[in-house]
């Protein structure tokens, strides 16, 4: 590091505190070796005595030597006195302080390399910063690098230009002496282009409007870590020699530079600059090299994005992130190595999203949501946002919604974020009573893909018909191990076809009664045992149900105890259910007949012709053993048991009466077989109504009812049938599931036709997709007692990855196929893991790690692991396909399955 010492001009003590500061924290962020300082004594050293054996004695000038506690104090008196400060002070009892005299630096180094001249200047080895001295950096300005270039070249300041020549383009010619390099925005290590000027006065070249330069005689300085050093990254070797006019033989003479716009990442050019870890903000570094390389960002934020910001926007930064983060992508694209501290950026984030402030970890994807919103309505370009209301579907084309719900965005949200990143997809909400179909199109930023478990388990439910339509019939499927209850119907729903106009309830039964209907979709499955016992119910599903008739089942059993022996009714079987309106008034017969419908499939074929199964007579003369009813023969018969009730009316009573018992609200029974006008009262607290069904010998005759007897277990044989699923989960597999229909919370949904809040279904379809489609992959799950990560290996295509079977546009005919270019991944557990980004130089076709400020180059195989978090995909351009954001295209429609 180079010392020099020195004063500094005499500005108010405002002016020159704010200076300084400004310098400091510029430079803390970029300092590297080379690098000038002013070095400052910050107190008396104990080395200025270090050669007396009394030590405790002080020399005469060590108030001089606090200068730096002077001019503190100096700088920051209007903190503590009332008006102006001045060097000057009249006799009103005014008292400022007075700027500190020159610096004395003596202190700080050994006396006999001040009288040797021939020796350097030597500092005291016991220094410690902070403490004994402190450094501020130099700020270099254009003039001084005029200066130091006329002096490396043996020019006069008249015969040198100085350009700004970032990426190898030339972007401004460096003619304003008093401004600092940072001012100027000359990036650390980048070039600069000295040209030499002819005799007749001007630049040896002309610069075109994209930038090139023609007939360009003009020398390029390369960084060098040996020679000569300039704050900035300006430096270059002290050994060359003059050859007449014509330039620098030592230094390589450009040929016309490139004048493209396009990202270029080859070699030194840029692109493979680190970000050096604060403190736990690798999670920041990650999805910040991420974004830059982003080549249609990396393009928009070197160019002159500034004209694009929206000051004024109430939902925005005003500006500054977006500053912020364009400067930030500059330095990390300016040619070499060196790592950049991103501290002034971090500064930025914590200001605007106070949850990132701190060395806390973070999540990446957090961050990467608030990075993309933020510089959304930084640049949205859209100043005054109309408002605008999206009508209802009503009926119209997909197509023509989709439409004006984009162009409604549009109206609103116009910026490079919306251009590149921003999809659409369908929404489909379906009232589970009245079945109202409202469906809206939404626009997306990315897409959270759920990781499904790689292991399943094989469940077994019995499914009952609560129509009489079918006998009750076991059902096996095979749902993940981690799934929900939700998962859980699906599956069920799938295998025994239900019907549009159907759903099931799903229910555990413990000692033949139901211990608990398992109604929230989202209870997860791991709650339920392998040797539990569970019914699903089929009910309908345009029905208002407040309440369930559950039809508990009873036999006369002996039961022998103190010696005596009585015969009690006890409940054995499945329970039936069915669902109950609170609108409708239901009497005695109502509920005769409805459990006549339920049994139905159960009657024994010899008992058609004896429909009066209470009679006391039950001889039967049928030679073949009895059996129960084909679908067809019990929906006949239920239909024929409720024409002989039609037909009886309403105050005649029939011979088809079971012998069933209410429980009322008092827990008494009340008998149905009598009164069969007489309505019935049903609790209003409960929402189960249970009837008691007593069956006696003379009735098991005449149903056949071992099919509610022993219902199988969830899994009969435990942890056998719990079967890992060997191949790897593909992202295709994920997102099929996050295109899943799901259920939401009550909450979520009021259907306007029903006026009230539903448990509604949601189905997702994806519409519109955007140049650069970004996945997250759900690894963090929270809860209110634990978080928990999923360390599934997902298998994602790094080529080919085709969307076109999942697009709902059926009339976007173009293929939609995405090349993955970047990923962050997190290694470790909850809170205390490690983020870093796989990136592809899209240039050099070449994969690197980006490990905060360690970059390296890695083989394509080695980009796929199980630590793999947010992708980036880019979409392939196809000919006659490259319309963004779902567009039509003339290309021809291609129907293939995805591939890996």
């Amino acid at each position: 590091m180079e010392v020099s010492m020195c004063g500094s001009p005499e500005p108010t003590p405002e002016e020159e505190k704010l200076t300084v500061r400004d310098i400091a924290v510029a430079a803390e962020a970029q300092t590297k070796e080379g690098d000038i300082f002013y070095l400052i004594t910050q107190s008396f050293i104990t080395g200025a005595c270090k050669q007396s054996e009394d030590c405790d004695s002080v020399p005469e000038n060590m108030e001089s030597d606090r200068w730096w506690q002077d001019w503190l104090e100096y700088v920051n008196q209007n903190q503590t006195n009332d008006g102006p400060s001045s060097e000057h002070h009249d006799s009103a009892n005014i008292c400022t302080l007075k700027r500190p005299s020159a610096i004395d630096n003596s202190d700080l180094i050994y006396e006999a390399a001040v009288e040797d001249s021939t020796m350097g200047i030597e500092l005291h080895d016991t220094l410690v910063e902070g403490t004994d001295y402190i450094l501020l950096p130099q700020e270099e300005t254009i003039g001084e690098l005029h200066r130091k270039a006329c002096e490396i070249f043996d020019l006069n300041s008249e015969q040198v230009c100085i350009w700004d020549y970032f990426s190898h383009r030339k972007h401004a010619l460096m003619n304003d002496m008093d401004k600092t390099l940072d001012d100027a925005n000359i990036q650390m290590d980048q070039d600069i282009l000295v040209e030499v000027i002819d005799s007749t006065g001007g630049c040896t070249s002309s610069v075109q409007e994209n930038g090139s330069a023609e007939n360009e005689s003009s020398v390029h300085v390369e960084p060098s870590k040996s020679g000569f050093s300039m704050g900035g990254g300006f430096s270059t070797s002290k050994g060359f020699h003059r050859n007449g006019n014509s330039g620098l033989s030592q230094f390589r003479e450009l040929d016309k530079p490139p004048g493209t716009s396009g990202v270029s990442t080859r070699g030194s050019s840029g692109g493979l600059t680190g970000l050096l870890n604060l403190g736990n903000t690798c999670f920041m570094n990650s999805a910040i090299q991420c974004l830059v390389h982003t080549p249609e960002f990396a393009r928009y934020f070197r160019e002159d994005y500034i004209r694009e910001i929206n000051w004024h926007n109430p939902l925005g930064m005003v500006g500054e992130l977006a500053l912020a983060f364009g400067e930030l992508l500059r330095k990390l694209w300016a040619p070499g190595r060196t790592p950049v501290a991103p501290r002034p950026f971090k500064g930025k984030l914590a200001r605007f999203a106070p949850q990132f402030d701190g060395y806390n970890q973070h999540d990446s994807q957090e961050l990467l949501a608030f990075l993309l919103d933020g510089l959304h309505e930084d640049l949205n370009r859209v100043k005054q946002k109309p408002y605008l209301k999206s009508r209802d579907a009503d009926g119209r084309p997909d197509e023509e919604v989709a439409d004006e719900y984009w162009a409604n965005h549009i109206a609103r949200n116009d910026s490079i974020i919306v251009d590149v990143c921003q999809g659409q997809y369908k929404s489909t909400l379906v009232c589970p009573v009245c079945d109202k179909v409202s469906v809206t199109f939404d626009p997306f930023m990315y897409l959270s893909l759920p990781l499904q478990s790689t292991t399943t388990r094989c469940m077994t439910v019995t499914v009952f018909a609560c129509d009489g339509s079918a006998l009750p019939a076991a059902c096996s499927v095979t749902v993940p191990k981690q799934g929900r209850c939700w998962d859980l119907i699906q599956a069920l729903s799938n295998a025994c076809s239900l019907k549009h106009s159907e759903k099931l309830l799903l229910a555990e039964t413990r000692s033949h009664l139901i211990y608990r209907f398992l109604e929230d979709p989202f209870m997860p499955l791991s709650s339920i045992k392998d040797d539990d016992h569970l019914a699903a119910y089929k009910i309908p599903k345009f029905v208002k149900i407040t309440k369930f008739l559950q039809l508990i089942h009873r036999r006369e059993e002996q039961d022998i105890g103190n010696g005596k022996s009585t015969i009690g009714w006890k409940p054995y079987g499945t329970p039936l259910v069915w669902p109950i309106s609170s609108d409708d008034v239901m009497t005695r017969g109502d509920i005769q007949s409805i459990v006549h419908k339920m049994l139905s499939p159960m009657i024994r074929s010899e008992s058609l012709g004896h429909p009066d199964i209470s009679d006391t007579d039950t001889s039967s003369a049928a030679s073949d053993p009895p059996r129960a009813l084909s679908p067809t023969e019990a929906s006949t018969s239920s239909n024929l048991a409720d024409l002989k009730h039609k037909k009886s009316g309403s105050s005649k009573t029939t011979s088809l009466k079971l012998p069933l018992q209410l429980v009322d609200e008092n827990n008494a029974c009340i008998d149905l077989s009598v009164g069969e006008e007489k309505a019935v009262k049903f609790s209003s607290t409960s929402m189960s109504i249970l009837v008691f069904v007593d069956w006696s010998q003379k009735l098991l005759d005449s149903y056949d009812t071992h099919y509610l007897e022993n219902l199988p277990e969830v899994s009969k044989f435990g942890t056998v049938t719990k079967k890992a699923r060997t191949e790897p989960l593909s992202l295709y597999t994920c997102l099929e599931a996050f295109l899943r229909e799901e259920p939401l919370v009550p909450e979520d949904m009021y259907c306007p036709r029903c006026k009230e809040r539903r448990q509604a279904s949601k189905k997702l379809d994806l519409w519109r997709l955007p140049e650069v489609l970004v996945i997250h992959l759900k690894r963090f799950s929270y809860s209110r007692s634990m978080k928990h990560k999923l360390e599934t290996f997902v298998n994602f295509p790094i080529h080919d990855f085709d969307l076109t079977t999942y697009v709902a546009n059926k009339n976007n005919s173009r293929r939609q196929l995405y090349e993955l270019y970047a990923l962050t991944n997190h290694y470790g557990g909850m809170g205390s893991g490690h983020y870093t980004a796989h990136i592809k130089l899209l240039d050099e076709n070449r994969w690197y790690n980006f490990d905060d400020s360690h970059i390296t180059p890695i083989n394509e195989e080695d980009v796929k692991s199980a630590a793999a978090y947010v992708l980036f995909y880019r979409r392939v351009k196809i000919e006659n396909a490259t319309v963004s954001n779902g567009a039509q295209s003339s290309a021809g429609r291609n129907n293939f399955l995805p591939k890996m």
